[in-house]
């Protein structure tokens, strides 16, 4: 991680879960790390969690990455604030309990795809345009899928709605990803991490409560994966990362 020392990280989602918990471990392992959620509470609460050293390198602001305008101010604060990201994780994701087939349900069938998709298409650009303006060749941009963009298991009682379709669509918009920095002459490397099931407030609410003994991963577990992937040499991407539980069931 040296050569990432006192540079820029932005962690979207950051307010809980596996953003909480990436947030703490780049910021301990020597980042600057801005947490990007729309719970201001939480980010405060984060903050004074943290070590004072640590807290001197923590920057917290409220942002909705599926508002495309709020997504574009906070990168433009942390360009002027902050010289710019230079790692970007997008964590920041949203499940909603329900079926494409029920009726009246376009309101979370769009907010799963503009938080999913769009919110990270938006951070990406944001973030790479801002390292192609200062000439920036070895960013890194991680986004945190699922192993529903890759199959999606029949689990009882869980309605993935738009869920695994937008997962689905990360898994390809890492591969056109790679391809456009690539065509750009950069050397920004690109990361899917596709973790089973963990332990956090979207899936507690939807799956554990109906199977206790479901096995999970800790956001921890995915914490460490991130800056595994971010820490390899420059010529070495890892496009893809899938992590499950032991004794997951699916």
């Amino acid at each position: 991680m040296n050569r990432w020392l006192n540079r820029v990280a932005v962690v979207t989602g950051a307010s809980s879960g596996i953003g909480e918990a990436c947030c703490k471990d780049l910021v301990a392992k020597g980042m600057v790390v801005v947490a990007l959620a729309r719970r201001e509470e939480r980010l405060a609460k984060l903050k004074a969690s943290l070590p004072a050293d640590q807290t001197k390198r923590f920057h917290t602001r409220k942002c909705d990455v599926s508002n495309e305008k709020e997504v574009v101010e906070a990168f433009v604060w942390i360009d002027k604030s902050l010289g710019g990201a230079d790692v970007l994780v997008n964590n920041a994701g949203i499940l909603r309990d329900n079926l494409i087939i029920n009726p009246n349900n376009s309101s979370d069938l769009r907010a799963v795809l503009e938080t999913n998709i769009l919110g990270v298409s938006w951070c990406t650009r944001e973030a790479f345009l801002s390292q192609q303006r200062r000439k920036v060749n070895d960013g890194h941009i991680v986004i945190i899928n699922s192993v529903v963009g890759h199959g999606v298991p029949t689990v009882p009682g869980v309605n993935y709605n738009m869920y695994a379709p937008s997962k689905y669509a990360l898994t390809a918009m890492t591969e056109i990803l790679r391809q456009e920095f690539q065509n750009k002459g950069t050397k920004t490397r690109i990361t899917s991490v596709s973790p089973g099931a963990v332990d956090t407030e979207i899936v507690t609410d939807v799956v554990k409560e109906r199977s206790p003994d479901f096995a999970m991963l800790r956001s921890e577990d995915v914490a460490d994966a991130v800056t595994y992937c971010i820490q390899t040499p420059p010529n070495v991407q890892i496009h893809e990362l899938i992590i499950k539980p032991i004794g997951e069931k699916f």
